[in-house]
């Protein structure tokens, strides 16, 4: 298996760009300016907290993150190809110490996808991207057990993250591995479309990309939430008619029209720029 291990150390990192849709974009995780934040960029805070500043210690305050850089080029709805064509090059020009590279599950979710062919065209982006960057930390499928429609793509899923982490073997990546996140698996964790995390998920997702390489957080990503009350099948029946009015039958639409949530949207952090 890749080696994930929460200690895997990495040595300081100075710059970071993070490539994908709208999972690393931070669809779900809305800031007060309006934009979204996301794990990208809250893993971009630990990692900045990490680099010593000029008396050699660590923390979030003085000089270290002015030091730090990043850019996220991830933008909602982009399918491998598009991702590869727009995104990689940038990566590449930009030269960070780490990429994070999670692409793929956009194809994966459309009928008819094939996830052995999707596999073979991640695996020649992640080799492009390990001659020109300092490491490619990839990203794994969630387990999609719990989810209403996607638990039938399920084995379709499954079978990527297979594919991701014998792809991280053969170019020693770190594997962000989203689908032993426990945590989750929990509705909390997701926004109110189930497709995409809720601040609260974004934030252990970020923490577990931290134990990744080696950083001490200051929380246990797959820490219990606290118990729920609960809930009848006459709500849950309720929120599932809500859910497909308001999010699946809107998202069946664009499908259906080949538009894409992310058309004409531009990467919010298109430069290495610092925090």
């Amino acid at each position: 298996m890749a080696d994930d291990s929460r200690n895997r150390q990495h040595g300081n990192i100075g710059s970071y760009a993070a490539i994908g849709d709208s999972f690393t974009e931070g669809v779900g995780d809305p800031g007060p300016d309006g934009t979204f934040v996301g794990w990208a960029d809250r893993f971009a805070v630990l990692l900045a907290d990490q680099l010593p500043d000029s008396d050699g210690a660590t923390g979030p305050a003085g000089e270290a993150h002015g030091r730090f850089r990043y850019a996220n080029l991830a933008v909602r709805g982009r399918l491998l190809d598009q991702i590869v064509e727009e995104q990689v090059p940038r990566a590449k020009e930009l030269a960070p110490d780490l990429v994070s590279f999670c692409a793929g599950g956009n194809d994966i979710i459309r009928p008819g996808t094939d996830p052995d062919d999707v596999a073979e065209r991640f695996e020649r982006a992640v080799a492009d991207l390990a001659g020109s960057v300092g490491t490619v930390m990839v990203t794994t499928g969630f387990d999609t057990r719990g989810v209403p429609v996607l638990r039938h793509l399920r084995g379709k899923i499954a079978t990527y993250t297979a594919h991701v982490r014998a792809i991280a073997d053969r170019y020693d990546c770190p594997v962000l591995d989203l689908w032993s996140l426990r945590s989750v698996q929990d509705r909390r964790a997701w926004d109110g479309d189930r497709l995409h995390l809720s601040p609260e998920g974004h934030t252990r997702v970020a923490l577990r990309a931290a134990q990744v390489l080696g950083i001490e957080v200051p929380a246990d990503p797959d820490q219990a939430w606290p118990p729920r009350a609960q809930r009848g099948a006459l709500e849950e029946r309720r929120d599932d008619i809500h859910w497909a009015r308001e999010y699946l039958v809107p998202w069946i639409g664009r499908r259906l029209r080949g538009e894409s949530s992310g058309d004409h949207v531009e990467a919010k952090r298109p430069d290495l720029l610092p925090l």
